[in-house]
C-alpha cells in the first residue's frame, strides 16, 4: 500500500499533477456560521481536478473535478471570508471523497452544490487562479482538444523550467544532453527532466511528488536500454539497472515528445563510454529456448518484452497463455495431454458452439466487422486479475469504484469456464500466473478489502483454487511445472504464432480465426484519441515479431534440465582461468608435414585395428599416414591441378575406395588397399569444390563451380563408370557450390554457394524444400544439428548462423573475430576451425563458446572427427597435417 496519501492514481488515468499549496479549507452553506473551524491541509492542482488532503488521515481526501466546478475565484471584498484575504473560492456541482480512514474503498460521490474555501498560507491567489482558469476553459472543449490544451500547458510550464544542476552528484561530470520526457507508471504519467552527463542520468520531476527529488542512475549500473512504443507512438524508452548495493534490478519507463527525441537519447546514451549493455541477440536467445537453456516462461518473457509489452503500461502489459483446462479435479497429472489446452487455437476458437456463433454474428455485421468482441489483454483484464494486490489501480482506471462482486475474480474454475462460453470474453493469463517467486500472492485478500458480497450472499475475500490447488503458492508452482512441461514445450510455437508471430495478422490470422485493430495505421488525430480512449478499454495488440513460422522447441524437459545443469557447469567454469583444459582437452599426437602446399582435406580409415589418414591438397597429392606406426605410409600424385575435397567409403566388395575432387573438373577413384586410380569420372564443367557421401544408399554427392550439384552412384565393381549411367540427379544453383553436407539419417542434403545462399534438398525425391540467404558472401562450411532440424554456416563474414529446417527461419547468429572455415561435431560440441589457426569449441545448449585452442599456424582448412576413438585430424595451410587425442571433462 502506498505511504502517502495523495496519489496520481487518485486522478483519471494520464491526469497530471502540477503543483500543491498549504492551506486551510471550511465549506459554508445557509446553516454555516462564520466561526465555523477551517482545516489545515495541502491543495493539489492537477490538470482536471483540484484535491484537499486533509492533515486528519482519518478524514478523506476530497477531489473537485474541474468540469463540476460552476465558479472559481478570488473571494471579493464584501465576502463573508473576504476578512482573512488571499482566499480561493470554488463552487461544484458534486464533489468527491477518497480513502476515508485511508482504507481502499470506492468513492463517495457526493451529488450536490458546494462551496469551498481555501485560504492559501503562502502562495498568493493572484499567481495560481490563471493557470486554473485556463484549465477549466480546457473543460469545456471535446476530449481530444481539451488533452491538447493541457499538453500545451504542460509544455508550456516545461520550457520555462531548467534542471537544477545542484543536484549533480560529481561537479567533474559533464553535460551530454538535457530534454523534456514523462515518466511513466501504471495509469499515472509525471512530466520532468532527463539530464544525461558523461557518468549519469538524472530525472527531475516538475512536482515534488516523488520521494527523491531527483533520480539518479550510474550509467555503468545501466544493463540494458529498450525502445518502447508508448500510447501507439514510438515515443517510449525503458532503461534497466542494478540498484546497489541491493543487487536489485530497477526499471525506469519514459515517454519524450516526438519519435526523433526519443532517438537522440537512445543514440547518445549508448554513446556514453560508461554505458555497457548486456545484449543477446534476438534468433541467440530462440537458439537457447529452442536447446533447453532458457525455460518456457522466461522466452514468453522475452518475446513480450520484443513486442513492447511491459509491466510499466497496463495497456501494454506481458500476456502469457492459459495451458491447463482442468479446473474441477481433485489432482492433476501433468504428464496426460488431455489436461492441457489446445495452443494452435487462439483462446476464442478453443470451444467449436461459441466460435461457430461468433462467426454468424461476424456474417450479419455491417463494416468494420469483428470476430471477438473483446482483446485477450487490456488494463481492465489486468487489474481483474490484481485487484486483491493493486486495488487503487482499479479505482483509478474505474473512476473510484471495483467491479460488482459477482464480476469480479473469484474462481479459477469460472474464468475459465467464461473465456470458454463467454460470447465477450476471451482474456489470457499475466504472468504472475507462472511467477513462482511472489506465492500468488494476488490470489489472496491480504489487505482486507471489503469488495461486497455475491448474489448468494458470499462474501468476496480470496481467490477459489481448483480442488487439485494446496494453496496459492502450490496452484502456481503447478502452472509452472505445466508450462514448462513438455506437451507445452512442445506446442508453445504454435500460440507464439498466433499473438506475436505471422498469425498475428492478415490472410494467416484469418484462417486461425485470429486477428485484431491495427491501430498503428490511424493517423488522425482525433482518431487516435478514439482508439487510445478503446486500448485502454478493449486492449492493443503486440507488436509482430515474427513473420515466419516459430521453430519449435527442439528438448523435452528432461532434456532441458540436462542442459540447465551443463550450462551451469559451464558458467561457474568460465570463472576458473583453467577453463579449456577443464571443459576440454586437446593432446597432440603426431604432426606431419609432407604436403608441398596447403591441405585441403581430410579422411579416416578404419578398418580392424589399423587407423589411417589420408589428405589432399593444394599440390594435387594424396598422403596416406599410420596412426599406429606413427609415420607417412604412401604419397601419390593424382592430378596436376589442386585436389579440393576427398571422402572414402567401403564398397559391396568390401574394397576401401577413396574418392577425390580435383580442379579438372573430375572425380578420381583410389583403391587404398592396392594403391592405384580405378576410375576417373568427368562429371563436371568446372572445378569441383566439395564431396559429400550417403553410406547408405551407396551415393557419392559432389559439388563444383559449375554452379551444380550431382548425385553418382558408387563405384561397385572394376567397371569403368560411365556419367550417362551412373548419374542420378543434378541439383542447379543460381552461383558457384562451395560445400555441401548431408544428415545423419540421409534424408536431407544442404548445399552452400558462393553468393551466401543455401539450398536444402530431399534425398527422397531430390526436390528443393528451401532456399536462404543465409550470408552476403561465400558460405565456407555447414553442418546438420545431430537431429537435423536446423542447418549452421559459416561464411567469409566471420558469422556464424543456424537456420531453422522447418521454417527457414535463422535462429541464431553471432560473428566472431576471425573467419570460420570448417565445422565438425565432437559429440553436443561444435568444433570450429578458423583463418587464425584456433578451433572452437561452440556449445550449441547455451549458444556459447567455451574454449579457444589454438593449433596451426593459419588457416584450418580441413577438420574431421573421429568419435569411435576420441581422434580429431586438422590440416591447415601450413602444410601440417596434426592429429589429437580428444578429451571432455
Amino acid at each position: 500500500m502506498e505511504k502517502e496519501r495523495f496519489t496520481m492514481l487518485l486522478l483519471e488515468p494520464g491526469e497530471i499533477f502540477f503543483e500543491d499549496y498549504s492551506v486551510q479549507m471550511k465549506t459554508l452553506d445557509s446553516s454555516s456560521s462564520e466561526g465555523e473551524k477551517w482545516i489545515d491541509g495541502r491543495l493539489k492542482l492537477c490538470s482536471k481536478s483540484l484535491v484537499f488532503v486533509n492533515k486528519d488521515i482519518n478524514q478523506p481526501l476530497i477531489k473537485i473535478q474541474l468540469k463540476e466546478t460552476i465558479g472559481i475565484e478570488q473571494c471579493k471584498s464584501n465576502s463573508v471570508i473576504a476578512k482573512y484575504g488571499n482566499t480561493l473560492l470554488v463552487q461544484c456541482k458534486q464533489y468527491v471523497e477518497m480513502l476515508e480512514k485511508n482504507i481502499p474503498a470506492p468513492y463517495k460521490f457526493i451529488h450536490e452544490n458546494a462551496t469551498f474555501y481555501f485560504y492559501f498560507n503562502y502562495a498568493k491567489v493572484d499567481d495560481c487562479l490563471p493557470q486554473m482558469l485556463q484549465l477549466i476553459r480546457a473543460t469545456t472543449l471535446p476530449t481530444a482538444e481539451q488533452n491538447a490544451m493541457i499538453m500545451a500547458i504542460v509544455h508550456s510550464r516545461q520550457s520555462r523550467v531548467s534542471f537544477d544542476t545542484s543536484w549533480l552528484e560529481d561537479l567533474y561530470e559533464q553535460v551530454v544532453l538535457e530534454i523534456q520526457a514523462n515518466k511513466v507508471l501504471p495509469l499515472v504519467i509525471n512530466p520532468g527532466r532527463i539530464l544525461l552527463t558523461t557518468s549519469r542520468i538524472y530525472f527531475q520531476p516538475y512536482n515534488n511528488l516523488d520521494q527523491h527529488p531527483v533520480l539518479k542512475i550510474q550509467l555503468k549500473d545501466i544493463n540494458n536500454i529498450i525502445k518502447r512504443r508508448f500510447l501507439l507512438r514510438q515515443i517510449g524508452l525503458e532503461i534497466k539497472w542494478l540498484k546497489q548495493p541491493e543487487n536489485k534490478v530497477e526499471h525506469l519507463f519514459i515517454s519524450l515528445k516526438s519519435p526523433n527525441d526519443r532517438d537522440v537519447l537512445y543514440t547518445s546514451l549508448l554513446n556514453q563510454s560508461a554505458v555497457s549493455l548486456e545484449r543477446v541477440p534476438q534468433d541467440q536467445m530462440t537458439m537457447r529456448w529452442q536447446n533447453g537453456s532458457l525455460s518456457n516462461y522466461d522466452y514468453l518473457l522475452y518475446i513480450n518484452s520484443l513486442a513492447d509489452r511491459t509491466f510499466h503500461d497496463l495497456t501494454q502489459y506481458p500476456v502469457m497463455p492459459w495451458v491447463i483446462q482442468d479446473y474441477v479435479s481433485c489432482t492433476l497429472d501433468l504428464s496426460d495431454t488431455s489436461i492441457y489446452r489446445d495452443l494452435s487455437k487462439p483462446i476464442g476458437a478453443l470451444e467449436e458452439n461459441r466460435l461457430e456463433r461468433l462467426k454468424e454474428r461476424y456474417l450479419e455485421m455491417s463494416e468494420p466487422k469483428f470476430l471477438y468482441g473483446s482483446h485477450y489483454s487490456a488494463p481492465g483484464f489486468v487489474l481483474f486479475y490484481l485487484v486483491r494486490k493493486y486495488p487503487q489501480y482499479m479505482l483509478c482506471l474505474q473512476n473510484g469504484r471495483f467491479d460488482h462482486p459477482d464480476r469480479m475474480f473469484n474462481s479459477v474454475a469460472d474464468v475459465w469456464k467464461n473465456v470458454l462460453v463467454n460470447m465477450s470474453d476471451f482474456k489470457e493469463l499475466i504472468p504472475e500466473f507462472y511467477d513462482t517467486n511472489n506465492g500468488g500472492d494476488f490470489l489472496v485478500n491480504s489487505y482486507g478489502i471489503d469488495f461486497g458480497y455475491r448474489h448468494d450472499g458470499t462474501k468476496i475475500g480470496d481467490v477459489q483454487l481448483p480442488p487439485w490447488a494446496n494453496g496459492p503458492a502450490h496452484f502456481i508452482q503447478v502452472l509452472r511445472n505445466a508450462l514448462e512441461s513438455d506437451y507445452v514445450s512442445q506446442n508453445l510455437h504454435c500460440w507464439i504464432d498466433l499473438i506475436f508471430g505471422y498469425k498475428q495478422r492478415g490472410i494467416e490470422a484469418e484462417k486461425a480465426n485470429n486477428g485484431a485493430v491495427d491501430l498503428d495505421t490511424i493517423r488522425d488525430v482525433n482518431d487516435r484519441h478514439g482508439l487510445e480512449i478503446q486500448i485502454m478499454e478493449f486492449g492493443q495488440i503486440p507488436k509482430q515479431v515474427f513473420t515466419l513460422p516459430h521453430p519449435k522447441r527442439s528438448v523435452s524437459i528432461l532434456d532441458k534440465f540436462h542442459a540447465e545443469t551443463v550450462l551451469t557447469s559451464i558458467k561457474n567454469e568460465t570463472e576458473n582461468e583453467n577453463l579449456i583444459t577443464k571443459t576440454f582437452e586437446l593432446c597432440e599426437l603426431m604432426t606431419f608435414q609432407s604436403h608441398k602446399d596447403s591441405i585441403n582435406s581430410i579422411a579416416v580409415i578404419i578398418k580392424e585395428e589399423i587407423d589411417e589418414v589420408i589428405s589432399v591438397g593444394q599440390d594435387g597429392m594424396l598422403k596416406l599416414y599410420s596412426i599406429k606406426n606413427k609415420k607417412l605410409r604412401r604419397s601419390v600424385s593424382l592430378s596436376s591441378l589442386p585436389l579440393s575435397s576427398c571422402v572414402s567409403y567401403y564398397t559391396s566388395l568390401h574394397r576401401n575406395v577413396l574418392v577425390a575432387g580435383s580442379w579438372d573438373n573430375s572425380l578420381i577413384f583410389y583403391d587404398i588397399e592396392f594403391g592405384r586410380v580405378i576410375d576417373v569420372l568427368p562429371g563436371h564443367d568446372d572445378a569441383i569444390s566439395c564431396l559429400a557421401l550417403s553410406p547408405s544408399r551407396q551415393i557419392i554427392i559432389s559439388g563444383s563451380w559449375d554452379c551444380t550439384v550431382k548425385l553418382w552412384q558408387s563405384y561397385i565393381s572394376g567397371t569403368k563408370i560411365k556419367p550417362a549411367k551412373c548419374l542420378i540427379a543434378q541439383l542447379d544453383h543460381d552461383s558457384k557450390v562451395t560445400c555441401i553436407n548431408i544428415s545423419r539419417d540421409e534424408t536431407l542434403l544442404v548445399s552452400g554457394t558462393d553468393d551466401g545462399e543455401i539450398f536444402l534438398w530431399n534425398m527422397d525425391t531430390y526436390n528443393l524444400q528451401l532456399t536462404v540467404k543465409a550470408h552476403t558472401c561465400k558460405i565456407n562450411a555447414m553442418v546438420f544439428d545431430q537431429e537435423g532440424k536446423s542447418i549452421i554456416s559459416c561464411a567469409q563474414d566471420k558469422a556464424l548462423n543456424i537456420i531453422d529446417v522447418c521454417t527457414s527461419t535463422r535462429i541464431y547468429h553471432t560473428t566472431l573475430e576471425h573467419e570460420l572455415l570448417t565445422l565438425s561435431w565432437f559429440e553436443t560440441l561444435l568444433l570450429i576451425g578458423d583463418n587464425n589457426g584456433n578451433i572452437n569449441v561452440w556449445n550449441q545448449q547455451g549458444g556459447i563458446f567455451i574454449a579457444k585452442i589454438r593449433c596451426h599456424d593459419g588457416p584450418i582448412n580441413a577438420l574431421l572427427v573421429s568419435t569411435e576413438n576420441n581422434i580429431i585430424v586438422t590440416g591447415g595451410k601450413d602444410k601440417k597435417i596434426i592429429i589429437w587425442n580428444c578429451k571432455k571433462t
